[in-house]
């Protein structure tokens, strides 16, 4: 995200001296981290420390949930009622109760309703992608304060340490953690990384920090999930930090955690139905994420404002369906709160009644979040435990004997 900021204090010129206000050149310094993407080949932000961000004192193993998946084998389309998988979020928190619901190499989708607030709490594989579909969050982060809520992306990029405060109503959210970095997609920018007129968004709709947050603290344990030999070659470990790491009194550079609220997209539309691509609005390596807003459909005297049959050739595609009523949908069970899964080598589209009843439509008031992803995703516990196992035989109204 080459979109510079500073919040807090800096010094003039990086890499030099940067002494704490007690007392001239003999005060203390603050400690320097470089915090950037590719090595030093990409985005960055400098971050000044009041402690040594380096310095910990314990280094323990964190117990992951359940990261195995299984393959979708026999090729099956699948229906999942994410909301059926939290009856009581009093005791959960946003991070260590996350269900792992579809994941692959690339990427992995996670549910969770939580009422508690998470432990500190640092992903070192890739960046996340946390939408909230319901109440609302404060994300305590190393860059300062976001709050987050309902319709909202919140963007952390790798290795940022934060926690979630899930507010008054708790939080219903919908994880996307990458095993890369997950930014607006590159056509929508330009050269130096500005958005371009043609973009459904721009640098106003983006919500980063403001300020920095300290916190004062000694042997602050943070949660760090990171590579290794686990399921899905991912583990955990327990970092005990000898200072707070909320002590930065300021930063800045191109790398930061931000919210995009989704009622801020503004959908392209045409006379024809518009392919998938015209909704993204992210991306990391190996998929993307789109969503489906409320917006004025095809204009075209004779156009079928639903999808058209399309075979996922080289993709899977997963949408989730968290607002108004999705009219391709209609006759399939699926509802708020769903999950279809779409796999590459299948072609899918509108239940057949839904073509004919969506004939002359001028808006579409549906709200969904799509990823699709370039290798097959395989089913999570989360998943497994939601299938609602008839969703295949809908377009055809009946299974074999």
């Amino acid at each position: 995200m080459a979109y510079y900021r500073q919040v807090g204090e800096v010094p003039p010129k990086r890499h030099t001296q940067f002494r704490k206000p007690d007392g001239g050149q003999k005060g203390g310094l603050y400690y320097e981290e470089l915090m950037g993407e590719e090595g030093f080949s990409s985005d960055s932000s400098l971050l000044y420390h009041a402690g040594v961000p380096s310095a910990i004192v314990d280094s323990q193993i964190w117990d992951l949930p359940d990261l195995a998946t299984v393959p979708n084998h026999p090729l099956t389309p699948r229906h999942l009622k994410l909301h059926d998988l939290f009856t009581d979020a009093s005791k959960s928190n946003p991070v260590e109760d996350r269900r792992l619901v579809l994941g692959n190499g690339d990427v992995r989708i996670s549910y969770v309703v939580a009422e508690q607030p998470s432990p500190y709490y640092r992903n070192g594989i890739g960046d996340e992608c946390v939408y909230v579909e319901k109440g609302s969050a404060t994300v305590e982060t190393v860059f300062g304060v976001l709050n987050a809520i309902q319709g909202d992306y919140v963007i952390i990029p790798r290795a940022t340490t934060h926690r979630w405060l899930p507010g008054p109503e708790g939080v219903s959210a919908y994880c996307i953690e990458g095993n890369s970095h997950i930014a607006p997609p590159k056509r929508y920018l330009s050269r130096y990384g500005q958005f371009l007129e043609h973009s459904p968004y721009c640098e106003r709709d983006l919500h980063p920090t403001t300020e920095p947050f300290v916190e004062e603290g000694t042997d602050v344990e943070v949660l760090v999930k990171h590579r290794g030999n686990g399921a899905g070659g991912i583990v955990g470990t327990r970092m005990t930090y000898a200072t707070h790491p909320f002590d930065v009194v300021g930063w800045d550079g191109c790398l930061y955690p931000y919210t995009f609220n989704v009622s801020d997209f503004e959908p392209i539309t045409g006379r024809v139905h518009q392919p998938p691509p015209v909704h993204q609005v992210f991306e990391g390596y190996n998929f993307v994420v789109c969503n489906f807003v409320p917006r004025k459909v095809d204009y075209h005297p004779l156009s079928v404002p639903v999808p058209y049959y399309h075979s996922n050739v080289d993709s899977d595609e997963v949408m989730f369906y968290c607002g108004g009523d999705y009219e391709a949908r209609k006759g399939s069970g699926i509802g708020l709160g769903s999950i279809s899964l779409h796999p590459g080598g299948y072609a899918h589209g509108p239940q057949p009644s839904a073509i004919e009843a969506s004939l002359g439509a001028e808006r579409f008031e549906e709200l969904a979040v799509m990823v699709d992803t370039f290798r097959p995703l395989e089913l999570g516990e989360g998943g497994q435990a939601v299938d609602d196992g008839v969703y295949a035989w809908t377009w055809a109204g009946r299974r074999k004997n």
